[in-house]
Parts: C-alpha cells; structure tokens; sequence
C-alpha cells in the first residue's frame, strides 16, 4: 500500500510513518506541506492519502478539494488529520470530499484501522 502523508510536523510523520510501515507494511512517502504534495501527485499513484488540515501554505482543506478535482486521484481514499477538530472543520473536510476525518491524538492502533477500512471502503482491498 502506497501511503502519501501530508504534514507540517516531521514528529507526526515521523509516528505516521512507523505505524503504518509496522502495521500494514505500507510505503509512505512524506509530504511536509501542501505544495510538496501538489509536486508528487501529478507524478504517483497513491492508496491512500493523510492530509493534516493546518498547514503553513496550502492548508489541508484546500489540497482536499484539489485532490478531488484531479481525474487521477479522485478515488482516493483522503484521511484528515487535526489537532483542532472543530465539527465545522470536520464537516468542510467531509464536504469536500475526505473520506474519514481523525482527531489528534490518535494511536497507532486508531490510524491503522481507520487507513484500512478507508482503502476497503475505497474498493482498495
């Protein structure tokens, strides 16, 4: 499973990172901001993608919307990640097309099974 995680914080990539190789033997490819992320997805296919919603640049929201309008990606599985999880955060990032929205903190247990369940959920297997 190809992971692509989209993070300000290199200590949450870094948790992200060991818990899904450790887990799912997943191969995550790490993204410390928005635009980072619009370089890489033009060029890879991913599984699945955990996008942070407060980001320095292109906040999570925004990358959201654009991975939706892409044709190439607009299957894929989006998970937010946020420690502000406001229900009007969480309901814009439903709204524009994440398909599970995740409270900071979370463990490593919680991420695994909510990642999964989306690629399932996703036709991913």
């Amino acid at each position: 499973m190809r992971v692509l995680v989209v993070e300000d914080s290199s200590a949450m990539r870094a948790f992200v990172r060991a818990s899904l190789e450790e887990s799912v033997s997943a191969n995550v490819i790490e993204a410390a901001s928005g635009f980072e992320a619009l370089r890489l997805l033009p060029r890879e296919d991913f599984d699945v993608a955990i996008v942070d919603v407060n980001m320095p640049d292109i906040n999570g929201l925004e990358l959201v919307s654009f991975i939706r309008k892409s044709e190439r990606h607009a299957k894929t599985p989006v998970v937010m990640i946020s420690t502000e999880a406001t229900e009007r955060d969480r309901e814009r990032g439903l709204a524009l097309g994440a398909n599970v929205f995740l409270s900071k903190p979370f463990g490593a247990e919680d991420l695994t099974r909510v990642v999964v369940a989306a690629r399932r959920d996703a036709g991913g297997g």
